[in-house]
């Protein structure tokens, strides 16, 4: 089957198109012929090398976080599915590989299509609609009446937090460029900033929760806009002992992500708040309920860009570069 392969570790470096044996199928898995993937700015961040030491891949490695195709072949242990089922799927960490023509995905975290999508608008939620759920319903609890703040709007994560938010009924904060004010106007966001001109800390007060994407500085000043007992969720780090002790990380390691988040924790703490990072996984079941939103037309998928799958390259430059509004795709078939 047609890929693109990472053979080593490098910033900026290119994937290698390549004709490799299809995956092996585990009994508890379903072979998918990919008809669309999801680029995202973890493939960049893998190919980079900057998770070596929470995802020890071995190399040679094919990306992809995000598909969307067609059942092809099932493992003996599946029950859900069948071959010709349309599906879509935030692959397993160490059983990704959505830039090639099959990958073998765990039954437990598939789903069916939803009705009435495109298997390129499919293929652009599960990791950004798993990672606002995981964040927003499993880890902040977000309530109605509650004032959520969600950094950069526009992005693939952020485009799609705001309308799950709003769905849940919070009031909704965002930053973005003033040329994407009314993108997220449009999604739901009810306060909007824009980050060229205005400093939201001067902006935002006594917020629930803050769901983080940027950078350290943003994150410093994240912790002020929100009320005690209020909750920060970030999916940009620093990783905190929580998380190390989820993915039974070695002992080195919890001790590293431990001395990174050792400040923000005790920042946080003095202020009355909780902080966590997020790491999305893989969940069939929550992909589900997505499925349900989408379907009920609570939530829509927002797509920047469509490149053909031998500009799978290109479509990661595109993605690293930072300027997409919502998510990019690549199309397989």
């Amino acid at each position: 089957m047609k890929a693109f392969v990472l053979d080593r570790y490098a910033k900026q470096g290119a994937l290698r198109p390549a004709d490799i044996p299809p995956p092996d199928l585990h009994d508890d898995e379903v072979l998918v012929a990919v008809h669309a993937a999801g680029v995202n700015l973890l493939d960049a961040k893998i190919r980079s090398g900057e998770f070596k030491l929470i995802l020890p891949y071995k190399l040679p490695l094919v990306l992809g976080h995000d598909v969307a195709g067609v059942v092809v072949k099932v493992g003996s242990r599946v029950q859900q599915f069948k071959p010709g089922d349309e599906v879509y799927a935030r692959p397993d960490d160490f059983r990704i590989g959505a830039f090639a023509e099959l990958i073998a995905v765990k039954e437990s975290s598939l789903a069916a299509k939803p009705r009435g999508l495109t298997m390129e608008e499919a293929a652009s939620i599960p990791l950004v609609g798993l990672t606002a759920w995981q964040a927003l319903v499993e880890k902040a609890q977000l309530q109605k009446g509650q004032k959520v703040f969600i950094q950069a709007g526009s992005g693939g994560v952020g485009t799609f937090a705001i309308q799950l938010a709003k769905h849940l009924g919070a009031t909704v904060a965002t930053t973005t460029s003033a040329g994407n004010a009314s993108l997220v106007k449009s999604l739901g966001a009810d306060v909007v900033i824009d980050y060229k001109t205005q400093n939201f800390e001067d902006v935002l007060r006594d917020y629930d929760v803050v769901l983080h994407s940027q950078d350290g500085q943003a994150l410093a000043k994240s912790l002020r806009v929100l009320k005690k007992g209020g909750r920060l969720i970030s999916i940009s780090g620093p990783p905190d002992p929580e998380f190390g002790k989820d993915i039974r990380a070695p002992g080195f390691v919890r001790l590293v992500m431990r001395l990174l988040s050792a400040g923000t924790r005790r920042r946080a703490r003095k202020l009355g708040i909780g902080y966590s990072f997020l790491f999305m996984r893989a969940h069939g079941g929550q992909l589900q309920e997505i499925t349900r939103l989408i379907e009920a037309g609570a939530i829509r998928p927002v797509i920047d860009k469509v490149f053909p799958f031998n500009a799978t390259n290109e479509a990661l430059a595109y993605v690293e570069a930072g300027r997409a509004k919502g998510k990019v795709v690549v199309k397989v078939v």
